[in-house]
């Protein structure tokens, strides 16, 4: 299935043949410290920069209706994200996995961003919008 959207991603974790649990990463913009004096200028502009995780959380298809439900508990934290990645953790046996099952492949999701290494999350703006990275 093709993901254009949230609600794409929320749909095809419910059609699978096994119960998922999804995988979020927020992250927000940073500026490195031995930036140039041009990235920094692209930064202020908008544009560029780190992508540094912020927080995670995992949640069932069944327990998120829609995008506004993960942005609204995102506030909770009080920390402004610029993207949201997301993974699927698929179950066994009928049953979802527990969320202190998705804690080590969360972890693993966040050195993954940490080191640039992005290419099986999807990436979200703060719309619900997919985005490309590169």
């Amino acid at each position: 299935m093709n993901i254009s959207s949230f609600d794409d991603l929320l749909q095809a974790a419910r059609q699978q043949s096994e119960p998922q649990r999804l995988l979020f990463v927020f992250a927000g913009a940073d500026l490195p410290e031995d930036s140039t004096p041009a990235q920094r200028e692209q930064f202020l502009a908008g544009q560029g920069g780190a992508l540094v995780p912020l927080m995670y959380v995992d949640k069932t298809p069944e327990e998120l209706h829609t995008f506004a439900d993960l942005v609204q508990e995102s506030h909770q934290f009080g920390k402004e994200w610029s993207i949201v990645f997301a993974a699927a953790l698929s179950g066994s046996g009928g049953l979802a996995p527990t969320s202190q099952a998705a804690e080590k492949p969360l972890e693993r999701m966040v050195e993954a961003i940490k080191a640039g290494t992005l290419g099986t999350f999807i990436p979200f703006d703060r719309q619900g919008q997919p985005v490309m990275l590169g």
